[in-house]
């Protein structure tokens, strides 16, 4: 994924919703070895979402019953050290899925329908009919689909020209994730902050949208594909970034533009909580 390095993000990659603090002491009556394992054990709990509520069962089952009150808090620590060893080996494969440096310079072919489908098969057919036939298309394959219209397309890549990189916020339980796109020909490239912070211009991707450009004159319709990694995200997360992406680059809100500008020329005054407000006060709306 080809992003400028001048244009360096330095965001945090998971805002958490909630962060509760709290204290405690040791009962002197435990053996030294029992007290240092109790210490780090509730500095490990404070760290809990929940702990607050939970915190006075938690206090009286230290009291009386402090082995298994360990034994309940060492099954939960060996449940947090598989997750570990799942997401190290998620990074190692990511890792693995680094792409070769793609020169800015250099733009990637267009893409060509006839190459997934067989164009002189629905030529001559309706712009519903062609509708139609692309959403069963990919109805039972590992991809999201779209249409755009011709106005909706060139405002997006017009639009595209003078913003050719931002963020989106992804809701995830614990918080929001940003997913760091780019816009390069007539494709839109995406991939999680994380990666980008550790590879780069090499980040392997999370998801890339190409558009078809055969029918926009002739049907009056722009077709587009989106391809994601099912191992970072799912249809429906996929299905949020294209929809918040057409938000700010297909739409004419003043807050949305306002946030593209500040992220492109200065992004010292950029605040990543704007975002997440912006997407909060859409839901709103929504519901």
């Amino acid at each position: 994924m080809a992003i400028p390095l001048q244009n360096a993000i330095r965001l945090p990659l998971l805002i958490s919703r909630n962060i509760f603090v709290g204290t405690n002491n040791c009962n002197k009556r435990y053996i030294m070895t029992t007290c240092t394992k109790l210490e780090k054990v509730l500095e490990n709990l404070e760290k809990n979402p929940f702990f607050d509520k939970y915190a006075k069962k938690i206090a009286k089952l230290q009291q009386t019953n402090p082995e298994e009150f360990l034994q309940r808090v060492e099954k939960e620590e060996e449940k947090i050290q598989r997750k570990r060893e799942k997401q190290e080996e998620e990074y190692k494969y990511y890792e693995g899925q680094a792409k070769p440096y793609l020169k800015q310079s250099k733009q990637p072919e267009k893409a060509k329908l006839n190459s997934i489908m067989k164009i002189d098969m629905i030529q001559d057919k309706t712009k519903d009919e062609i509708i139609n036939i692309w959403k069963e298309y990919h109805k039972d394959k590992d991809y999201i689909c779209g249409i755009l219209m011709p106005e909706q397309f060139n405002k997006m890549f017009e639009r595209g020209k003078q913003y050719s990189t931002f963020l989106l916020p992804l809701p995830r339980k614990e918080g929001y994730e940003f997913i760091v796109s780019q816009f390069c020909g007539l494709e839109i490239h995406m991939t999680p902050l994380l990666w980008y912070q550790t590879h780069k211009e090499n980040a392997p991707e999370c998801l890339t949208l190409v558009h078809y450009i055969e029918f926009k004159d002739e049907k009056g319709i722009v077709l587009m594909r989106g391809e994601f990694d099912k191992k970072y995200i799912n249809v429906q997360e996929a299905q949020c970034l294209v929809n918040e992406l057409q938000l700010y680059y297909c739409t004419d809100n003043i807050k949305r533009l306002e946030l593209l500008k500040i992220f492109t020329n200065k992004p010292n005054e950029f605040k990543h909580m704007d975002l997440i407000a912006q997407l909060e006060s859409i839901q709103l709306e929504l519901q």
